[in-house]
């Protein structure tokens, strides 16, 4: 095979759109090769493939291969809440799923480091393997995700002081997410180390924080937009869950946790109100054999396709802003 013949047919791979620049000098072809968003075995097969069609050039005696990457920018989102019980966790699942549905490329978090439970809403026990000491998350309904319940026994207690489980959390954030365009962190109740290495390591584009319509769930609700007010990060907004709840038999309207609370909350503050999730056995049922409502695209999806909707507006305005609305309502919940 002639030289310029031999060039030629390295573009003519599948892999021939990455090569940034080919060249043949003294017999030693030199390649610089795009390899963003792809796995390290990946990586590995594009650089074989590219090896041996570089020795099929006549006069070769070396060939050197320079992969790159641009690491890709992605929107974080945090999901938090001041205090447990509250559905945080089963509104990030279903809330990652609704919004991979619009078209986007997702991946959820679970950085509940004490109780993680994403394995069981998304039903999924299998364990992330590892390339180049970086996990690689697992799929699941639509989205990719990591979790410490991934990697510990069901039911084990982990008894981590704030660093063992801020470390725990950089590791999943730093995992090969490849082309993830949005990271849905599903974070532990309250205000303590975990949500504070998120922010300061991460800087978070967003937080939506989940409450209870009770007036105790809305105090600590408060405390965490605090927080995040205190810390620059945006806050989207507010979601009320378990808002009401509708008798199978006499269909029936009642509200055990009262109603509207997080509403008024969010006007108190300024901050945007995402929606409501009904309280629903349907919802539970569902989560707790692992087939999270959003991804049935059914009557109990609808909610968080609403939400998700909210959600993906309010971002497209900041980005399209400098000073966009949502900071601007962060502004105000420091004021």
């Amino acid at each position: 095979m002639t030289t310029a013949d031999g060039l030629q047919s390295l573009d003519a791979l599948d892999c021939g759109s990455r090569i940034r620049s080919r060249r043949l000098s003294d017999g030693v072809v030199t390649l610089v090769v795009d390899a963003s968003g792809l796995s390290a075995a990946e990586r590995n097969k594009l650089e074989a493939e590219l090896t041996s069609a570089a020795r099929a050039i006549e006069g070769v005696k070396d060939i050197r291969i320079a992969l790159t990457a641009s690491q890709p920018r992605r929107t974080l989102i945090a999901v938090a809440s001041g205090k447990g019980g509250v559905g945080k966790s089963t509104l990030s699942t279903n809330l990652a799923i609704a919004i991979a549905r619009t078209g986007k490329k997702v991946g959820l978090i679970d950085a509940d480091v004490y109780g993680p439970s994403q394995t069981r809403l998304l039903g999924s026990d299998e364990k992330p393997t590892a390339d180049d000491k970086k996990l690689n998350p697992v799929e699941a309904h639509g989205i990719r995700f990591l979790s410490l319940g991934q990697l510990v026994s069901t039911g084990h207690a982990l008894a981590w002081r704030g660093p063992m489980a801020s470390g725990a959390l950089a590791q999943l954030i730093e995992a090969n997410w490849g082309d993830a365009e949005i990271l849905v962190v599903d974070l532990p109740p309250g205000t303590g180390d975990v949500q504070l290495s998120l922010i300061q390591k991460s800087r978070p584009d967003g937080a939506v924080i989940v409450s209870t319509p009770q007036a105790l769930s809305l105090i600590d609700a408060t405390r965490a937009v605090d927080l995040f007010g205190k810390m620059s990060v945006p806050v989207i907004g507010l979601v009320e869950n378990m808002s009401g709840y509708t008798c199978p038999h006499c269909g029936e309207q009642s509200d055990p946790f009262g109603s509207g609370g997080a509403e008024e909350a969010a006007a108190a503050m300024g901050i945007p109100f995402l929606g409501r999730i009904p309280l629903d056995s349907a919802l539970r049922e569902a989560s707790d054999v692992g087939t999270p409502p959003a991804a049935s695209g059914g009557p109990q999806s609808e909610a968080f396709e609403a939400i998700a909707r909210k959600l993906m507006a309010s971002l497209e305005t900041s980005s399209a802003d400098e000073h966009s609305p949502v900071e601007e309502m962060a502004d105000a919940s420091r004021r």
